[in-house]
């Protein structure tokens, strides 16, 4: 069941609590993600190594993966909270279109995310590197293999090419839905008060 009449909302349909924790809670691991998986990218190893140094290096590294295990960790979470509390009605029923949209572009965010630091976590442990979670090492579940490292760091970086295309659109939808439409769409995932989500 869903949280529908929260005190802060009454009466409007929202996510469950933990469910909307968890989704701003992701979705600042992912832009944190982004951003250390861009430095990386760009710089690749020699080039932070020449800036950073070797301790500057890992600590790069060492929190791209961390950021990526506790996205796998709370997305694991996160399914079970979509599970346990199921998902409010829209408080302004959507057109068709919408919402089979809305409903591809949720369940493609539930896959790339868990998809993404899966490859991430395979990629690693297959090119001999360490997976950590801050400074804990944990197991790497497939053995040393040069060549499907390889693959799986490519299969890696696309799939964030398609999720950060995703965030766009989905940043872009919430604002349509905000600003254009003003039906609440953003109520059902929002933290704050008010019952207008503009």
């Amino acid at each position: 069941m869903s949280d529908t009449t929260s005190a802060d909302h009454p009466g409007l349909p929202r996510y469950a609590l933990v469910h909307r924790l968890l989704h701003w809670l992701i979705a600042v691991l992912v832009l944190l993600a982004f951003a250390f998986g861009g430095t990386i990218g760009y710089f690749e190893f020699s080039g932070l190594r020449d800036m950073l140094g070797a301790a500057g290096t890992d600590l790069v590294y060492t929190t791209h993966k961390t950021l990526g295990v506790l996205i796998l960790g709370f997305m694991v979470l996160r399914l079970l909270s979509r599970l346990t509390f199921g998902k409010p009605a829209y408080a302004t029923p959507l057109p068709t279109p919408q919402r089979v949209a809305s409903q591809v572009a949720h369940t493609l965010f539930y896959v790339l995310l868990v998809a993404m630091p899966v490859l991430g976590w395979l990629a690693t442990a297959s090119g001999g590197f360490p997976v950590s979670l801050f400074h804990l090492e944990l197991p790497g579940l497939i053995g040393r293999n040069d060549a499907l490292s390889e693959t799986l760091f490519l299969w890696h970086q696309y799939v964030g090419y398609a999720l950060i295309t995703l965030v766009v659109i989905h940043i872009a939808g919430a604002m349509y839905h905000w600003r254009i439409r003003r039906d609440e769409v953003m109520q059902r995932m929002s933290l704050l008060r008010g019952n207008k989500a503009g």
